[in-house]
This record gives structure tokens, sequence and C-alpha cells, in this order.
């Protein structure tokens, strides 16, 4: 837990920091997208880490749609070995944590299956905040989202883009 008097420190030098060093920073919070972080950048100061986060988050939810596609197409497929090393430091962390690196070859053909039908099918990458979840409920909750209708699952994968976004601010806000 961070003391109120060490999170206003860490604030004051956040806020006090070089462009360079704070897009870096905050560069992946919203997968492979630096351009938010540079819009944030320029949102200061911040009054509390609660004050970036709302403001980071708001970047994405009032850009136009074909900027929040982008980002969303920025996410990687699920569960793809073939694709490991070029996963962020942040997706490969996620997933590890929720054990898709350790499938068996029967779930790494079915979350294949998933990628390719859902892309297909929805035009961008099945996107979930697998932090917390196993890959038997990752692979369920997959299962049942292929079933949605666009308009559903585009509104559903800006939600799970802002999820894993404010995960990752929390991370982040703990680690600083």
């Amino acid at each position: 837990m961070i003391l109120p008097n060490i999170g206003s420190q860490i604030m004051r030098k956040i806020n006090q920091i070089e462009k360079s060093k704070f897009i870096t920073i905050f560069n992946n919070i919203f997968e492979n997208s630096s351009w938010i972080a540079e819009e944030l950048y320029y949102l200061k100061p911040f009054e509390n880490f609660d004050d970036l986060k709302s403001k980071m988050l708001s970047v994405f939810e009032n850009t136009n749609y074909e900027n929040q596609l982008k980002v969303i197409k920025n996410h990687p497929d699920l569960a793809n070995k073939t694709k490991i090393s070029n996963l962020s430091k942040e997706s490969l962390n996620e997933q590890k944590k929720s054990q898709l690196d350790q499938c068996t070859d029967e779930e790494y053909k079915e979350f294949h299956h998933l990628n390719d039908k859902y892309k297909e099918k929805f035009g961008f990458p099945f996107i979930l905040a697998v932090s917390g979840k196993s890959k038997i409920e990752i692979l369920d909750i997959f299962r049942s989202r292929y079933l949605s209708d666009l308009n559903d699952e585009l509104n559903q994968a800006k939600k799970q883009v802002l999820k894993i976004a404010e995960l990752r601010l929390n991370e982040i806000k703990e680690n600083y």
C-alpha cells in the first residue's frame, strides 16, 4: 500500500518527468498505442493517480472510432505460441499469470481455431482482461462471446481494452 505522502511524491515526479521517459512508462497501457501516452503527457499536471488514470482512459474513450479500432486491433491473439515473441511485456505477463503459456496441445488448437474464426467474423482479435481467470474460464468466455453480434462484441472489446488499461495502470501505481 502506498502512503498518502509517498503517493504525492510519486505524482510530483510523474508531473515533472520529461516527455520521452513519460511515454516510455505509459507507452503500453493501451497495447502498442504510444499516441495515447503522448496525449496524456499534455494533460499534466495530475492531481493524483486517479486523475491520471481517468484522463488516460478518457483519451481512448473520446477518440474517434478509427483510432479505437486501431487500439483494439493492436491486441494479440490469446495463447498463440507461434507469436509469443511478438507480445508486449505486459501481454506476456498477463497471459502467463493465466497459464495461457501452459496450454495442452488440444487447448492451443482450440485457441488457434477460435482466434481465427473470431477475427474472420468480427475483423479484430478477441480481447479479454485475463487477469484472475484460468485458461478454462477464458476458453468458456471466448466460446460464448463468439456467438455475439458485431455491435455487442465491439462494445465488449472497448470495455475489455479499458479494463486491461486500468489493470496496467494499477500495476504501475503499485510498482512505481
